[in-house]
This record gives structure tokens, C-alpha cells and sequence, in this order.
């Protein structure tokens, strides 16, 4: 593929730190679930032993935080929800039926959401998580803010999961969408029809790059 026919989507530190997002998700939804159904036991070793997966678990927890913390600051600004998201919205049946609509910029609707709930469901875990924390913080807080961090962490781990799966699922149904988070382009055809005020933006930045001396 000429590269003219293709647009760079992520550079090389937002892909991998992406992938370290993903990583830590991994871990640390697996030793939770472990730690929350009996029967999922055997998912803790996914971090050595159950003993090393109740130590490790909330470190990788607080990377998996700060990794996204990194993502948020740099994509905030384009999850914002805009008129065209609203007409995407509108017409989700259309979506459904891999027909686009709307002039989506970078990340469409669907894609803010995930943004969003992904984020307000880490700071949750994070907040939660720290009381509950031993032996370094838990001891501070009583036994009531405890049980109730608790549920709010558990119910903040399973919201999440389903996001990152809405996510992992969107990602594999529209084609191409892995190829940009793996080698970082996408087709320019991709995305004059996913992204298309996204696809004007990078040809006027390509075209402005090429004038220049």
C-alpha cells in the first residue's frame, strides 16, 4: 500500500501505551475474579499464587490507572460530545447495519462512551481500591467504609469489564480498527468512511507538510 493511501492514527508510545492498559487490565481482572468467586480460584495464578496475586494485584491496579491517566490527558479533548455525535446516536440502527453516518472525527459516539465510562470506572476502582488496601491503607478507614468501598469496587471491576468488552468486540467488528492500535495506520479508504472529518484533518495536515520546503 502506497503511503499515500494510508494515515497514521497512533505513533508508537500511544500504541504501546495502550498495550500496557490492556496488559494490566488483563491481570487484574482475572486475579479479581478470583478473588471474588470461589469457583475462580485457579485465576490468581495468572500473577504466581494466590498469596502474590493479593500483593500484586493492587499495584497493577495503580499502573493500569496511570497508564490511562496518560490516555486521558491526551484524548479528552476529542471525546467531548458534539452535535454529530448526537446524530450518530440517533441513527444507531444504521450503525448496526455497518452504515455510517454523521461527520465523526477521530472517535465516534460509541467510542466516547467507552472513554468516559472507562475512565469514571478506574477513578472508582482507584478510590475504592485504596480503602480497602491492607495492609497500607485499609486500617485507617472503619469497617462500614470498607464493606461499602467493597461494593463499589466490585461493581466498578464488573462495569469495566463489560466496557473493555463492548470495546474488544467494536474493535473486531469494524475491520481495520486492530490493524491501527497494532502497526498504527489505517487505510485512508478506513477512514474517509468511519472517520470522515478525521480523514479531511490528516489529508489538510499532509497537504500543508507537503508545500513545505
Amino acid at each position: 500500500m502506497k503511503k499515500r493511501d494510508r494515515l497514521v492514527r497512533y505513533s508508537a508510545p500511544e500504541r504501546i501505551n495502550h498495550w500496557i492498559v490492556a496488559l494490566c487490565f488483563v491481570f487484574a481482572a482475572l486475579s479479581g475474579l478470583g478473588f471474588f468467586f470461589p469457583s475462580f480460584n485457579w485465576l490468581m495464578h495468572v500473577l504466581g499464587t494466590p498469596q502474590l496475586a493479593r500483593i500484586l494485584h493492587p499495584f497493577v491496579g495503580v499502573v493500569m490507572f496511570a497508564a490511562f491517566l496518560i490516555m486521558f490527558l491526551r484524548y479528552w479533548r476529542q471525546n467531548l460530545i458534539n452535535r454529530e455525535d448526537i446524530i450518530w446516536a440517533k441513527n444507531i440502527h444504521k450503525i448496526v447495519r455497518n452504515e455510517e453516518v454523521g461527520d465523526t472525527g477521530k472517535y465516534n459516539f460509541g467510542q466516547k462512551c467507552v472513554f468516559w465510562a472507562a475512565i469514571i470506572s478506574l477513578v472508582m476502582l482507584l478510590v475504592s481500591g485504596i480503602v480497602i488496601w491492607r495492609p497500607y491503607f485499609a486500617g485507617a478507614f472503619s469497617i462500614p467504609l470498607i464493606r461499602a468501598a467493597l461494593v463499589v469496587h466490585s461493581v466498578s471491576a464488573v462495569a469495566l469489564i463489560i466496557v473493555i468488552m463492548v470495546h474488544i468486540y467494536a474493535a473486531l467488528w469494524v475491520k481495520g480498527t486492530i490493524t491501527a492500535m497494532v502497526e498504527g495506520w489505517v487505510p485512508a479508504a478506513w477512514a474517509k468512511k468511519h472517520h470522515p472529518r478525521w480523514y479531511r484533518e490528516q489529508r489538510q495536515r499532509q497537504t500543508q507538510q507537503e508545500k513545505r520546503p
